[in-house]
């Protein structure tokens, strides 16, 4: 009898499944809406939908009956924390094994292949994520946006309005930043910026104009130069400090960037040259997805270290 094997990533803004073989062969793949907050009776309705929107497009296309799929094992790499989502797992999916974990975790696996490495991620807030050859894990930053979160999108804006206001009260330097944000936010003064954002913007709509500050680095302003510039050695810190708790001294271990604020090449670039000067390690992109990665897991936990194959590039 073939064992069949789940890999899902559930995130704040989508939620992807792969379902493969024990050859890790995939065979289905689905998609839904994000399932990432649970608490209340509504969330619970979303995270049911979105998984099973994604279980029921993976079995149709795998060409399977779902109410004739019992798993091998299966892996859930979940935005926003695993707690109270077991339950409604198990009320979808038959399986011999369950790994229920953080996104950092899966996307890292994803990331690096299954492989040792560190994975720093940076789109609205901030992570670093790592595990060696042992097994043992290790993580810095993801604090949050009050205590942390240092070099993610968000921070990279606060740290853009906060150069605005010095300039507009007159006690900063001159920077393209202030008529940049003013102008893709509709508001007259960076004051009057600040306290929409306090009042009327999410985080992720702050951390959208986060490219601002790479275009006025590339036209020479200081100010947004220097924010990069200190985005970049507070996500190396955090890549160091993952390093420092799992691997040996000059030890090369995989390192992965993941997030929208690596689209800035200069971040990127200084990141990379960062990480290089000082730990001896290459920074690259990610070779698989993170549902791949949770695929991964479902297989290695079920003793399978089949590789995967019949990935498509969505995946």
């Amino acid at each position: 009898m073939t064992r069949f094997y789940l890999g899902v990533d559930g995130g704040q803004s989508s939620t992807k499944a792969l379902l493969a073989d024990e050859t890790g062969k995939v065979i289905g793949r689905g998609r839904g809406g994000p399932c990432n907050h649970v608490a209340s009776a509504e969330g619970r309705s979303k995270f049911l939908s979105a998984v099973g929107d994604c279980l029921r497009q993976a079995y149709h296309e795998a060409g399977l009956e779902s109410t004739s799929i019992h798993f091998a094992s299966v892996c859930l790499g979940l935005s926003g924390g695993t707690e109270d989502k077991e339950a409604y797992t198990k009320e979808l999916i038959a399986s011999d094994r369950y790994k229920l974990t953080h996104d950092a975790e899966i996307a890292l696996s994803g990331g690096t292949a299954g492989q040792p490495g560190i994975i720093i991620i940076a789109g609205t807030g901030s992570i670093a994520f790592g595990r060696n050859a042992e097994m043992k894990t290790a993580r810095a930053g993801g604090w949050g946006y009050v205590f942390g979160d240092e070099g993610g999108g968000f921070d990279l804006v606060r740290q853009a309005l906060r150069g605005a206001l010095q300039f507009e009260e007159g006690w900063g330097r001159p920077t393209l930043l202030h008529k940049a944000l003013l102008e893709v936010s509709g508001a007259t003064t960076a004051n009057a910026l600040m306290h929409q954002m306090y009042n009327k913007f999410d985080r992720t709509q702050i951390a959208s104009y986060a490219p601002l500050v790479t275009t006025a680095a590339e036209q020479g302003d200081q100010v947004a130069l220097e924010v990069l510039k200190t985005a970049a050695a507070q996500l190396t810190s955090y890549v160091a400090g993952v390093y420092d708790q799992l691997f040996k001294k000059s030890e090369t271990v995989q390192i992965v960037a993941v997030g929208g604020v690596f689209k800035s090449h200069l971040l990127m670039q200084q990141l990379m040259q960062n990480i290089y000067s000082s730990l001896l390690c290459p920074t690259g992109n990610p070779q698989l997805s993170p549902a791949a990665g949770a695929l991964l897991e479902a297989l290695r936990q079920d003793g399978n270290s089949s590789p995967l194959s019949n990935l498509a590039p969505e995946d």
